[in-house]
């Protein structure tokens, strides 16, 4: 799996977190990582990015940008209101096997969900994932509404001959509520792929050494971690009702 994509359900749901666990689990097993963000969105270009946030997270990884665009918008409308050229799936797919080239894994972070455009003909991530072949990795909300979110993501990808990898949750609350336990049990289901992870809520502000060291604990063994998903589904599973 030298590379992946890693998508979401929606923005602001942890996906940039997640990428930089996953990147430093396999860090710790020794695997060399590259975190390419093809389409940054609402920075100036003098402000770190989410690829830059993996570096700080997960220690020494290679960061990757491919367009930047200082309104915080779809990239399609940002790289236009800009007068920028938009970043296109087949840059997208070229740059990725490049890193492919020199790193035994590349994450490939999207912007938003799976079918925000990256230019004016509608191209999406969905398109890079297809043109390299990449498994799909979804980031979710634990909470009510996500599996409706969950769902629409994955029949988008199967509906591009797409099968997502997994699902990670993106911040798991401290205190969760019924929704968010019963969701344990029903995100495997409306995802058609295992439940892979998830991460405590406030992941992002820990210390980077800390971080570094609990990232495994977060994430299934299929992405370098030790995570117990049925485990852990169990440890939260609601009262019956």
């Amino acid at each position: 799996m030298p590379i992946m994509i890693v998508t979401g359900t929606g923005t602001e749901i942890g996906k940039t977190v997640v990428t930089a666990a996953v990147a430093a689990a396999a860090l710790a097993r020794g695997r060399t990582v590259a975190v390419l963000k093809p389409a940054q969105t609402g920075l100036a270009p003098d402000e770190p990015g989410d690829a830059a946030e993996a570096v700080r997270l997960a220690g020494p990884v290679t960061a990757a940008e491919l367009g930047r665009f200082p309104e915080p918008l779809a990239p399609a409308t940002a790289a236009l209101r800009a007068g920028a050229q938009p970043v296109r799936p087949d840059e997208i797919a070229v740059a990725a096997e490049k890193l492919a080239a020199e790193h035994d894994l590349v994450l490939v972070e999207g912007s938003g969900g799976l079918l925000v455009r990256f230019d004016a003909a509608g191209a999406t991530l969905a398109d890079a994932a297809r043109l390299l072949g990449a498994p799909v990795l979804v980031v979710a909300e634990a909470g009510l509404g996500t599996l409706n979110a969950t769902a629409l993501t994955a029949e988008a990808l199967r509906a591009r001959s797409l099968t997502p990898l997994g699902v990670v949750i993106g911040s798991w609350p401290a205190a969760p509520g019924l929704a968010a336990r019963c969701n344990l049990a029903d995100l495997p289901g409306v995802a058609g792929a295992p439940l892979l992870g998830a991460l405590p809520a406030g992941a992002g502000s820990l210390d980077p050494a800390e971080f570094r060291t609990r990232a495994a604990t977060w994430l299934a063994p299929e992405l370098d971690g030790g995570w117990d998903g049925a485990a852990f589904a169990r440890a939260f599973a609601p009262e019956p009702g």
